[in-house]
């Protein structure tokens, strides 16, 4: 896409036009979006800007700042649509966030809407796996630079599944002989005793969300071999104990349900060639009162340790419905405004009007 030299701005009303003609091998509807809906997200995201369509010519008038952004965010949709993928509606709304924020002076890093959208992790079953937000983005540069990363964000950030789909190519690429999973089995309101059959299959629910991934990534007939052959370990982080793990990329989800003896315990595992990610949500800790949870305290020990990397994302960085951000950021003010955790006392107390005890 090229902006033309008509752009100029009139000092009278202090607007601003800018034209920009998309080029012939890409078809509107691509720029435009089905229906235009993506039209409508940059006029919702520029309400004060008038953008016009004839052909394949578009054109902008407004406020020079906005129209200035408008032609930035048409640049970067024709970056993103040369390498072959489509732009969506939830693309477009990211990269508007983007620019804006480069734009405000609050964005902290130098990369581009279509830097981040366009960076491949895994292309597996017809599908590629990218990071969609740039803490996203970062979060996969951090761990192909050090050797521990932590995940640390909200439901629905991308941690476990970006993790995932790394360690699969790490695998894929031979960087790494194994995959090891693994998880806290906390009882989060139920009591493993009570649940019907064997310890394996007690546990097994724990870690089911680590098999969904695995299936999302990898042929499901191959998930059983690489299993059996110990390729691929499943497993609870009990099971971690006593070992010293060599060529793996090792995954510790739900990580703030561990406690700070399992936390060290998993950590000091680390072998020679490895690389560890831990993932987890301060802000959901399942563990009974009065036990700290190892991922908070971890923080505050090896926060500028060499070779290990803390990757924090927000409400921000979250990919699923629209509506889970929301979400997030309401349990935020709450807990904020009543010295609450997840909307309850911390010390136990039920009433949400009570004042709570902010320590822990």
């Amino acid at each position: 896409m090229t902006q033309t030299p008509t752009a100029h701005t009139t000092p009278a009303q202090e607007q601003a036009r800018a034209q920009f003609t998309v080029p012939a091998q890409h078809p509107m509807v691509t720029v435009l979006g089905s229906g235009d809906s993506l039209l409508r997200v940059i006029e919702r995201a520029f309400p004060g800007a008038d953008i016009h369509v004839r052909g394949n010519e578009i054109s902008a008038v407004g406020d020079p700042a906005d129209v200035a952004l408008i032609s930035r965010v048409f640049d970067e949709m024709m970056l993103v649509l040369r390498t072959g993928q489509p732009m969506t509606e939830d693309a477009v709304e990211r990269s508007i966030a983007m620019l804006k924020a480069s734009e405000n002076g609050t964005s902290d890093g130098p990369e581009t809407p279509a830097q981040v959208l366009t960076q491949n992790i895994l292309s597996s079953r017809g599908r590629t796996i990218r990071p969609k937000t740039l803490n996203q983005k970062r979060y996969v540069d951090a761990i192909d630079k050090h050797t521990i990363v932590f995940g640390i964000g909200p439901a629905g950030t991308g941690k476990t599944y970006l993790a995932m789909a790394k360690a699969v190519q790490a695998l894929q690429s031979k960087q790494v002989n194994r995959i090891i999973l693994t998880r806290p089995a906390v009882e989060a309101g139920e009591r493993l005793g009570f649940l019907p059959g064997t310890l394996y299959e007690k546990i097994d629910p724990y870690l089911r969300p680590l098999y969904d991934a695995l299936h999302d990534m990898l042929d499901p007939d191959s998930i059983p071999r690489l299993m059996a052959a110990g390729t691929i370990e499943v497993a609870p982080l009990a099971y971690m104990r006593g070992r010293t793990l060599n060529d793996a990329f090792i995954i510790l989800d739900e990580a703030q349900n561990t406690s700070p003896e399992q936390m060290k315990m998993f950590l000091t595992r680390l072998g020679f060639d490895s690389k560890i990610v831990i993932t987890g949500d301060v802000t959901q800790v399942d563990l009974p009162n009065g036990t700290k949870s190892g991922l908070r305290q971890v923080q505050e020990i090896l926060e500028g340790v060499e070779d290990v990397h803390f990757s924090r994302l927000s409400s921000h960085d979250v990919v699923r419905h629209k509506l889970v951000g929301r979400i997030v950021d309401a349990y935020e003010l709450y807990d904020s405004k009543y010295g609450t955790e997840n909307g309850t006392h911390k010390g136990g107390r039920g009433k949400s009007g009570a004042k709570g005890s902010k320590g822990k």
